[in-house]
């Protein structure tokens, strides 16, 4: 594997990255080196934090620590998708909540897949929701239960959105959100990262990891 001088550099100037260099050579953190050149690289402190600290530890995919995850069990994350990876971001499984491959959520978002009854507050009601693969949910924005939005849909930050955009290849954004313009989908890019995994699985492992632990 090659290093860069800069890491070398890194490395060297502080004995505990030398010690955290070692520990993640190990066989079993080749994920985090897999992530390394990923648009979410995951450290051994962001894992640390997470799988043993216990900050959102029953989530399968990296979640940062001021983020929250509820309703682990009703979620699917795609390849390369890390919902909650940013800062202060709420996704709440009680109702199942799908989400495509290769899909961002930003800052400060909460996508949900249920609310509270409107004649009972302590009552939660469970609404599916679905969003595709490609798409990017911007800051401060939030998707409401029931909502599905297709393909390559874009959520201008501070959006609410109320309803469904099944057709993706759109940006969409305001309060409650509605089609701001059209995507051409002959120029929008499919990636792929070269070493596909769910989270924390590997894609050749994780349906048997659905089966087991996944209701959805």
């Amino acid at each position: 594997m090659n290093i860069t001088k800069e890491k070398i550099i890194y490395i060297a100037k502080n004995p505990f990255n030398i010690f955290i260099w070692m520990v993640t050579r190990l066989p079993y953190f080749k994920f985090l080196r897999d992530f390394e050149h990923t648009n979410y690289p995951v450290t051994f402190g962001f894992w640390f934090n997470q799988k043993v600290l216990g900050n959102n530890k029953d989530a399968y995919w990296p979640v940062h620590k001021s983020s929250r995850v509820v309703g682990v069990q009703n979620i699917y994350v795609g390849v390369g998708t890390f919902p909650g990876y940013q800062r202060n971001v709420y996704i709440q499984g009680t109702g199942k909540l799908y989400f495509g491959d290769y899909t961002g959520v930003a800052q400060n978002s909460g996508i949900l897949s249920g609310n509270h009854d409107i004649y009972d507050h302590r009552k939660l009601s469970a609404k599916d929701t679905t969003i595709g693969s490609y798409c990017w949910i911007g800051m401060n924005s939030v998707v409401l239960g029931g909502v599905t939005l297709g393909n390559h849909t874009i959520v201008a930050a501070g959006s609410v959105v109320t309803k469904s955009f099944p057709k993706g290849n759109c940006v969409i954004g305001g309060v409650p959100a509605k089609v701001i313009s059209e995507l051409d989908p002959k120029k929008v890019v499919e990636y792929e990262n070269k070493v596909k995994y769910h989270g924390y699985i590997k894609q050749d492992r994780f349906d048997s990891y659905r089966r087991k632990n996944l209701k959805i």
